[in-house]
């Protein structure tokens, strides 16, 4: 992460952090009142693990950027910082803003738009005039983080003429000539109404999503949902590269393409003849019914493991969590003992469970038939267990991953 700084309106101070790769299409997050850069936290996370450089600011008297003593926090003041902040990027990014903060963002852009910015996404943004906006989010902050502690100028507050604000934001919708996102949550002042939607009707390149059941969006478990909705616009509008397809019929192809598909990874294990425990990594693995509860996994034909899973009467499936990947390796690999270097516990079946999985079913044996160079096999579950509190471990185009978000 870097600190940077940049010269607002009046030569005041604006911090801001940027992560990610500088050759990666920027982002620009810009909070509200009462709310600093932090909040945008988990958003940043996942859009740097998407491929997008962040830059995420504080706007004046908020976080780490300068309080200015003359106090000055009028939506004009606001206005020309961000446009100084988007000429001195030397990029033209996606700016991205919640709540109040997109009223600055709207007027802002409504000139020159395409020369200082790619697109907009208006996150929570009221848009009617609401005197106490600021206090509201700022004390439904609060009361998420758990403490009250005040992290920008109380004299933010009331600073912002609202007589006139309807009237700008009519004003400025028209003019935005760039792509836009509009995206509601839940709460009393994000919900539709006449204002908003003559607001939306009035951009010219614009789509509107609502999130159902949603708090603030940046900061609460609908994140996630906000969340998909904002990459999948980012990838329409700002792609990171000119689409590629590629084709063909060949195993190296065929390989690529099924890598697109992302799964989990599971340790399949189970014991010999004399009761010595056997296990192998395997990630083409699904369930298949429920009634009766039956699983399946794909067990390659060459796989020191395969003749004793191919006869074994029962076997597990261990899903692994994401802390596991060195588990994985050594069950993928050879020549090493594997269940020595492995804490496990004997399930109820008998068969060996991976201390520490996501989750593990135990299964009787229910079907085995031949598919090309591997083997289905088919299991019924007698016994399943899991860890609602973990991540998954993840596979995805030849490389392990994590979620980006939770």
């Amino acid at each position: 992460m870097t600190i940077l700084t940049f010269k607002g309106f009046g030569g005041v101070r604006l911090e801001a952090d940027a992560i990610g790769d500088e050759n990666d299409p920027p982002i620009l997050l810009v909070h509200g009142a009462g709310q600093t850069r932090s909040e945008w936290s988990t958003v940043a996370e996942a859009l740097v693990q998407a491929g997008r450089r962040v830059v995420s600011l504080d706007l004046r008297g908020h976080g780490g950027s300068e309080w200015p003593e003359s106090g000055r926090y009028d939506l004009e003041s606001h206005i020309e910082d961000l446009r100084a902040v988007l000429a001195q990027l030397g990029t033209r990014p996606v700016v991205v803003t919640s709540t109040s903060s997109g009223w600055i963002a709207t007027v802002a852009l409504a000139t020159d738009a395409a020369n200082l910015a790619a697109g907009l996404v208006l996150v929570d943004m009221p848009a009617r005039r609401d005197p106490g906006l600021a206090k509201a989010v700022a004390e439904r902050l609060a009361a998420l983080r758990g403490h009250d502690q005040k992290l920008w100028d109380e004299r933010v507050l009331g600073q912002i003429d609202l007589d006139d604000l309807e009237a700008r934001l009519a004003e400025s919708a028209p003019k935005l000539n760039l792509p836009t996102l509009v995206v509601r949550g839940g709460l009393p002042w994000m919900e539709r109404s006449p204002a908003s939607a003559a607001f939306d009707a009035a951009l010219p390149n614009a789509e509107s999503v609502e999130v159902a059941d949603a708090d603030l969006l940046v900061v609460t478990d609908r994140t996630e949902a906000f969340l998909s909705h904002l990459l999948d616009f980012l990838d329409r509008k700002q792609p990171r590269a000119a689409p590629e397809f590629r084709a063909g019929s060949d195993a190296r192809t065929l390989r690529d393409a099924m890598g697109c598909f992302a799964t989990g990874i599971t340790i399949i294990t189970s014991r010999d003849a004399d009761g010595t425990p056997i296990g192998l990594t395997a990630n083409s693995f699904t369930s298949l019914s429920l009634d009766p509860p039956l699983l399946l996994v794909c067990v390659a034909n060459t796989a020191g493991s395969a003749p004793v899973l191919r006869e074994a009467e029962h076997f597990a499936v261990n899903m692994l969590q994401v802390s596991q990947q060195a588990t994985s390796n050594r069950f993928a690999g050879k020549g090493e003992d594997r269940f020595a270097a492995t804490a496990w516990t004997e399930g109820e079946t008998g068969m060996p469970l991976i201390d520490g999985a996501l989750g593990a079913f135990e299964c009787k044996r229910h079907a085995i038939h031949d598919g090309g160079d591997h083997f289905i096999l088919v299991g019924e579950v007698v016994r399943a267990q899991f860890e609602p509190r973990r991540d998954p471990l993840l596979y995805f185009r030849g490389k392990y991953r994590r979620l980006h978000f939770a």
